[in-house]
């Protein structure tokens, strides 16, 4: 069983899949996980690189959020949209980011996971709140590599 494998159990990723629908149902905006060993690449450059490959990118509002996770690595990320970076400061996602991180440390990796899809979700309804028109445009599964 690889680090991948392990990181997360079948229940926590149904947990965080859970999540992501709570998540989202005051916002327009979308949010994935994306699981993976180890990258060669910049961990910022390999979350964009998992951005595009999941075509998350390709949202109405460009305002989805992907929480990346290099697990042997012991680095994550947290990489908006273009829609999103154009309405909020540059410190946005610090306050998601801190509340991963904390969980993280304790080595409560579903714990943050969900802390962390949880804070984006509010910080989302403040700039791309639901809408009669808004549709669920992306996958609410965990990605893995």
């Amino acid at each position: 069983m690889t680090e991948v494998e392990k990181f997360l159990t079948p229940e926590d990723e149904q947990e965080i899949v859970n999540t992501i629908v709570q998540a989202e149902k005051n916002t327009s905006g979308e949010i994935r996980v994306h699981i993976e060993g180890h990258t060669d690449l910049d961990h910022f450059d390999r979350a964009k690189e998992v951005f595009h490959f999941l075509k998350m990118d390709n949202t109405k509002e460009e305002n989805g959020v992907l929480i990346y996770v290099a697990v042997n690595d012991k680095k994550f990320v947290i990489f908006g949209d273009s829609g999103i970076n154009k309405v909020v400061p540059n410190n946005f996602w610090d306050a998601t980011k801190d509340v991963i991180q904390d969980q993280f440390k304790k080595g409560n990796f579903k714990q943050g996971i969900i802390d962390g899809i949880l804070q984006a979700g509010e910080a989302l309804q403040k700039h791309f709140p639901w809408n009669h028109d808004t549709t669920n445009e992306l996958s609410n599964e965990v990605s893995k590599a």
